[in-house]
């Protein structure tokens, strides 16, 4: 086991600490640290030591190895849109029974075709959105495909920052879906929507 680390706590340092010592404190992943494989003081996030040990806590830091290939994206995406489609057939079919039932007649159907587009896609955005703010950092269609979103940190993104990386889904959308076809090509495998949110889709072991 390493020892003599040191921490930088309020600008003073700290320690000698052993990696043990370490593992047992409160540390966040930009802790900095002072490593005695290292020259010079650098985050805890970015000692490959500690990779495990933030792992186990649910720390999964974005690297060019665990990032989320386009179609892994795409097969997680056609999940999530058709249990939200069999929900929305199901729904929409008790609303129009009772609807009937009620007032002997259909709704306009015109009027109600824009209000469910609006409304699925308000509801796609927030679903989304709570799940990636969570602590699966994803949807089912991600947790099945092993997929989560996290930050730069590889922490869980806020919700108002998974609100804007959903809601940024309509701008990826833009110009024959050209925000989100950037994955295949982009070091970082980053649609337009995550570079806007400042996330990443990683895909866990």
């Amino acid at each position: 086991m390493i020892n003599n680390y040191y921490l930088l706590i309020n600008g003073e340092q700290a320690g000698p600490y052993t990696q043990y010592q370490l593992m047992d404190m409160e540390l966040n992943t930009r802790t900095m640290v002072l490593s005695p494989l290292a020259a010079d003081w650098q985050e805890l996030a970015d000692l490959p030591e500690f990779a495990y040990y933030l792992e186990n806590k649910g720390v999964y830091l974005p690297v060019k190895a665990n990032l989320a290939n386009f179609w892994w994206r795409v097969l997680a995406y056609i999940i999530d849109y058709g249990l939200l489609i069999i929900s929305f057939i199901i729904l929409g079919s008790i609303y129009y029974v009772i609807y009937e039932l009620i007032n002997k007649s259909y709704p306009d159907s015109d009027l109600n075709s824009k209000i469910e587009s609006l409304i699925q896609m308000a509801v796609f955005i927030i679903y989304h959105a709570l799940c990636e703010s969570s602590k699966l950092r994803g949807s089912i269609g991600k947790i099945a495909c092993k997929l989560c979103v996290v930050n730069a940190n590889g922490e869980s993104l806020t919700f108002q920052q998974a609100l804007g990386r959903n809601a940024g889904k309509l701008l990826s959308g833009l110009i024959l879906g050209l925000g989100f076809l950037r994955v295949l090509w982009d070091d970082k495998r980053q649609g337009w929507h995550d570079e806007l949110a400042k996330a990443y889709v990683i895909r866990r072991k």
